[in-house]
């Protein structure tokens, strides 16, 4: 199991899409990967400002003894979040939003033996934000590891041809209410639906230029 995306938009640019407080510090990339510190964005109970924090991709449930388990749960699906025991505590009140400009997916090409990579973006629309989750995990030694886990959908007509799932990316409009620690989980689970697919736009192109500095990524699945 396998994750890539990218961000490579300004922090002056994140700060006003996402209505942060103050501009966070982070370096763009265009190849995200799991068990990486990644960008997310959360809300401040304290002052009720939103606030740009670094988790590990990769959620470890607080009750885990292992830290490895983060590695399998880089991914949640919609339909079971509100049960699963690694996440439904998380869903209940530690909700965040993963800032991207486009995520990569994998489609087989025929003749080909390697699978040709695509660019996965919403057109018009210069960042957006994944409904995600995240966890605070305490070791032995006392230490704490934040981390998060993308949501994921079952995937809309334009990205249903190149894999069944994708994650769910929030319009704007949802934002204030997916991370209000006191709204009703019951209601959040209605906007965990794919994104329209007269908004998608797919480019092997961008994908080719984005990912040529680093090589074809080795694993070819990207959303569970």
């Amino acid at each position: 199991m396998c994750g890539r995306f990218t961000l490579r938009v300004s922090p002056a640019l994140l700060a006003e899409m996402f209505a942060l407080h103050r501009k966070p510090e982070f370096v763009p990339q265009t190849n995200i990967c799991p068990t990486q510190l990644v960008l997310g964005v959360v809300l401040n109970q304290e002052n009720g400002l939103r606030d740009a924090r670094l988790f590990r991709w990769g959620l470890i449930p607080h009750w885990a003894k292992d830290p490895v388990i983060g590695a399998s749960l880089i991914n949640a699906r919609s339909e079971t979040i509100s049960t699963k025991p690694a996440f439904r505590a998380a869903f209940q009140r530690r909700r965040c939003l993963i800032p991207a400009d486009g995520f990569y997916e994998w489609r087989n090409t025929p003749g080909q033996k390697k699978k040709q990579p695509i660019w996965i973006a919403i057109r018009n629309q210069p960042v957006f934000g994944f409904a995600s989750l995240w966890e605070t995990w305490t070791s032995a030694d006392g230490s704490e590891l934040n981390t998060c886990t993308i949501i994921t959908t079952q995937a809309n007509s334009a990205v249903a041809p190149i894999h069944q799932r994708m994650p769910v990316i929030l319009p704007e409009a949802f934002h204030e209410h997916w991370l209000d620690p006191l709204a009703d989980p019951a209601e959040l689970l209605t906007l965990l639906r794919p994104f329209p697919s007269e908004g998608i736009v797919l480019s092997t192109t961008v994908a080719d230029e984005l990912l040529a500095s680093h090589g074809l990524p080795r694993q070819r699945t990207l959303f569970d």
